[in-house]
């Protein structure tokens, strides 16, 4: 009996298609199965290499096929595309996970551990929790306006909003005193849970050596240096930082034929959500950069003499990035004076 070497799995809710092949990439085996019998069945396969797209459920799945001792690889969604043949279906779909794993030079998502998808979540859901204050907070000042009264931007002009609808000199409907009221408990409350879910990821930041050797680079607080692990605890797979910093859109997106190089803006590749916060951090340092010592320093303002500060930004967050992967593969903390 031929022996399977690569096994391809399209993942579905209730149901995985399968389609196994040999050394040689002839077909062996191709298979439905349901959830509640894929895992008895890979146990009694030969130990092969298991590949998947990287989609949802799929890291949990990795880790359980990963106990029963196949090698697993997780493929993005993007590269199994155009491997798919003819018209797509679920066989196809497993069909072209198999080719695009068996390509020595595919790239590989690591497998995220229980306590790195936990702190994804965490952030997903205090994602969300702002999005929904921001939209309140909008609500109230666009309510406010069309009767006369103007809210600075910031949360210190939100805890005015009670005195000002009381204010005699500020007429409210009394119907529209209590919807304001609504939305501005709704906020509290909103702010509240906000808080609850920083603390839990502080706490949970404490307990990873990574995220602790992440606090000690400039820009970088506990949200993002959490966020940094969950999305990135293993940097083995990139081969260095400028690999990693690619992969969350930080470089140059390039667009060269015919001998000719240009690149134009970021390419805002990879996670939305840490770009933002290496962003956000860039300008952070940038705000108070005449007082740095350090080597970033003069880097800096020597960038913002003949840079935008939006360029220099971005420049300064893919410097970031490089470092992150610096003390996420060779281990230490960010050193300000290497050469002293």
């Amino acid at each position: 009996m031929t022996t399977m070497a690569l096994l391809g799995i399209d993942i579905g809710k209730n149901t995985f298609h399968l389609h196994g092949q040999d050394s040689k990439g002839h077909q062996v085996l191709r298979k439905k199965l349901n959830r509640s019998c894929l895992l008895p069945f890979l146990a009694q396969l030969p130990v092969c290499t298991v590949a998947m797209e990287s989609c949802g459920g799929a890291h949990w799945l990795a880790r359980q096929i990963g106990e029963l001792g196949h090698t697993v690889k997780l493929i993005a969604p993007q590269y199994v595309k155009p491997f798919v043949k003819g018209n797509k279906n679920d066989f196809i779909d497993a069909e072209a996970i198999c080719e695009a794993a068996s390509r020595p030079s595919m790239r590989f998502c690591s497998i995220k551990t229980v306590e790195q998808q936990t702190l994804a979540a965490l952030h997903r859901v205090r994602d969300s929790l702002i999005g929904n204050r921001t939209a309140a907070t909008n609500q109230i000042h666009a309510f406010l306006l069309e009767f006369g009264i103007t809210l600075s931007i910031g949360p210190a002009a939100l805890q005015r909003v009670p005195a000002l609808l009381d204010d005699a000199t500020h007429p409210v409907p009394v119907r529209l005193k209590s919807v304001v009221m609504r939305l501005y408990q709704e906020i509290q409350g909103l702010s509240a849970e906000i808080k609850d879910i920083e603390y839990e990821l502080k706490q949970q930041l404490k307990e990873d050596d990574a995220g602790t050797r992440l606090l000690s680079i400039p820009g970088i607080g506990p949200i993002t240096a959490s966020a940094l692990v969950a999305d990135a605890g293993d940097a083995s797979n990139y081969h260095n930082g400028r690999d990693f910093a690619a992969s969350l859109g930080l470089v140059p997106r390039q667009y060269s034929t015919g001998g000719q190089t240009k690149l134009l803006g970021i390419s805002k590749r990879g996670d939305k959500h840490i770009r933002q916060l290496l962003v956000q951090g860039a300008r952070a340092i940038m705000q108070h950069i005449d007082k740095r010592d350090d080597a970033l320093g003069p880097w800096v303002r020597s960038l913002l003499t003949r840079r935008h500060s939006n360029v220099v930004a971005c420049a300064l967050a893919n410097k970031m990035a490089r470092i992150v992967w610096a003390v996420l593969a060779k281990g230490g903390q960010y050193n300000p004076h290497p050469n002293v």
